[in-house]
């Protein structure tokens, strides 16, 4: 009942007079991270808030090109206004599944995206510490005994469910929730932890030649995401500087015109992480606080709407975000 209510009033916002005069005069920046190839994989519990699966994934594009002009992001921060609501797609990290799944649906449908990069991991074999450490006890617990034995050291213990195998999405539920707690760890011990897990079976990011391609296409900018995906508010002044010309320095070896554009790993930023940020030259960054963009948004910590399998399987429940997006 809760989720119909959702559905309706987002709708019907979507369609009202003052709905419309709403998104005509502000922009929506949409937040997406994956695109998987199976729908069934990218709805399970502990995947379902980052991955969208390609058809539901299309399905989103095919709504949006309804009622929204998608537009590149450099150009809706410019000029958030339209005579139809702008709507602006950004994906987080650099999955390679950006350019294995969604880069031929942008294609189709002639819609522009932004890609921010987190240049350590771009064109190496090091793995984001939720992806090694979910889908390692995801797959197979007992293949990773030591991370286990790491993880009870460090006062997060295996839930009695995950320590057996199983696809199950109360077992997956259970992985969300255990994944959830391990962000009170330091970075640096979630990536050793992650490091310390078996080699993906598959390269898991964009490589340089694939980030060069998707440019080359006028479809596709890219942007900085940080060098090393740290949460840049738990960086000393030293440790921020670097890790922020480290990303700007890679992206400007090896894209044509990397966007002036920032955007803030976990979305968190602080009025010192944001004076570092303008020292660099950047005019705009991205958050992940809901909300709409319009002359009265801070330029340096910009809203978006996220977008997860379920809202892109069902976009109405998307509208419902954009509603509630616009009163904040």
């Amino acid at each position: 009942m809760r989720q119909q209510i959702k559905r309706l009033a987002g709708t019907a916002y979507l369609h009202s007079p003052m709905g419309r005069r709403r998104l005509r005069g502000a922009g929506v920046v949409l937040m997406l991270h994956r695109v998987l190839a199976d729908d069934s994989e990218a709805a399970l519990p502990h995947r379902r808030a980052l991955c969208i699966g390609r058809q539901s994934f299309e399905h989103l594009l095919q709504w949006l090109g309804r009622h929204f002009d998608c537009v590149p992001l450099a150009e809706l921060l410019e000029r958030p206004h339209g005579a139809r609501p702008r709507v602006a797609l950004s994906f987080d990290d650099g999955w390679r599944d950006n350019a294995e799944q969604a880069f031929p649906l942008l294609q189709r449908y002639g819609m522009p995206a932004s890609i921010f990069l987190s240049t350590d991991f771009i064109g190496s074999h090091q793995r984001f510490w939720w992806e090694a450490i979910g889908e390692g006890l995801w797959r197979d617990p007992a293949a990773v005994p030591a991370l286990i034995a790491s993880l009870a050291e460090l006062g997060h213990p295996l839930p009695a469910l995950l320590r057996e195998p199983g696809h199950s999405a109360e077992r997956s539920a259970a992985l969300a929730a255990y994944l959830q707690q391990l962000k009170a760890l330091a970075p640096t011990t979630l990536q050793q932890l992650a490091d310390s897990c078996p080699p993906a079976p598959h390269a898991e990011t964009l490589d340089w030649s694939q980030v060069r391609d998707l440019e080359a296409s006028g479809l596709v900018r890219f942007g900085p995401h940080g060098a090393s995906h740290s949460i840049l508010t738990q960086l000393d002044g030293a440790a921020l500087a670097e890790d922020l010309e480290r990303s700007r320095r890679t992206l400007a070896e090896h894209c044509a015109q990397p966007l002036a554009v920032y955007c803030y790993p976990n979305g968190d930023h602080s009025p010192q992480v944001r004076e570092a940020v303008a020292a660099l030259g950047y005019r705009h960054a991205l958050a992940t606080r809901p909300g709409l963009v319009d002359g009265r948004s801070e330029a340096l910590g910009l809203p978006r709407i996220d977008v997860g399998q379920q809202a892109a399987r069902d976009p109405s429940l998307l509208a419902w975000r954009i509603f509630r997006g616009a009163q904040a």
